[in-house]
């Protein structure tokens, strides 16, 4: 008996020292192209810069006047916004979409649908920024559209270099990324649950708020998540369509690492603009939790 325990002992252990040495070099890995550059810039934003000099005393000057500036607050809270704005709505026109594909196109033409969402990725984010840029032109093909046609008397000025742009550009781009995991999250519901939902006196519509939307959360929570991380941190769509008024947070970060080569104060934004994303989607998810219950 004693035998057979320690047999079995040695070879969940055997197991335990061969899945640590296959995950060893992912780790190691992992470690090397993310955790260390994370802690060099959350390093660096302790530290100050004047030119080519580096002064490596820890400070918190960089912060101080992070809070203490205006222009860095107005950047953060506007892109914050911009974010929000942008999520809201490419989840909103995402959902009906992956909704249709999962629950009202035959099962041998899905996979045709899901090869049409993705062909925005065939060609280069800029060249889509560019052709967003074209088309919302005090001269673009919607304006140019819409003047031939007679609905307006003068070019439509708010669709460009303004934070509009931003949101219209940045929620093109995204739409794909949040159609997929929408549709896989619809794709696993069983429909015997909204038959038995309809066999119990409820109408489509209370199904759908009640049992369809409760289980596709997961799928509306990783669109939620994919969509606003990375466009908080996008400097090249508001640095082309944006205008004055339509400049992120990243671009402050860009100019401060490029232009005005201080390291440690865009270190300082953008460790604050990670916190703000974690704040945000840490929120998120407690309240998405508190709806699910």
């Amino acid at each position: 008996m004693r035998g057979g325990t320690a047999a079995i002992a040695t070879a969940f252990d055997t197991e335990a020292k061969r899945g640590w040495l296959l995950v060893s070099p992912t780790a190691v890995f992992v470690l090397l192209l993310l955790a260390a550059p994370l802690a060099t810039v959350v390093s660096f934003s302790f530290f100050t810069q004047d030119f080519l000099t580096v002064d490596y005393t820890p400070t918190l000057k960089n912060y101080k006047e992070a809070f203490t500036d205006p222009i860095y607050s107005t950047l953060m809270i506007r892109s914050l916004w911009i974010s929000g704005v942008v999520t809201v709505v490419t989840v909103l026109l995402a959902f009906p979409i992956a909704y249709f594909v999962s629950f009202y196109v035959e099962p041998e033409k899905k996979a045709l649908w899901i090869f049409l969402i993705t062909i925005p990725f065939w060609t280069s984010y800029l060249l889509r920024v560019f052709l967003w840029k074209v088309i919302l032109g005090f001269n673009g093909v919607l304006n140019s559209g819409l003047l031939s046609l007679g609905l307006i008397e003068e070019p439509i000025t708010f669709i460009l270099y303004n934070p509009n742009a931003v949101v219209i550009t940045l929620a093109h781009a995204f739409a794909p990324f949040t159609i997929l995991p929408i549709y896989v999250a619809l794709e696993k519901i069983d429909r015997s649950l909204l038959e038995a939902s309809q066999d119990l006196g409820e109408g489509k519509i209370r199904t759908f708020f009640r049992v369809t939307l409760p289980l596709a959360m997961p799928g509306v929570v990783a669109a939620t998540l994919i969509v606003f991380i990375p466009t908080i941190g996008d400097y090249v769509t508001p640095r082309l369509v944006g205008g004055p008024n339509g400049l992120m947070i990243a671009n402050m970060i860009q100019t401060q690492f490029l232009k005005l080569n201080n390291a440690p104060m865009g270190a300082t934004l953008a460790v604050l603009a990670m916190c703000a994303v974690t704040l945000v989607s840490l929120l998120f998810l407690f309240f998405n939790r508190r709806y699910l219950r």
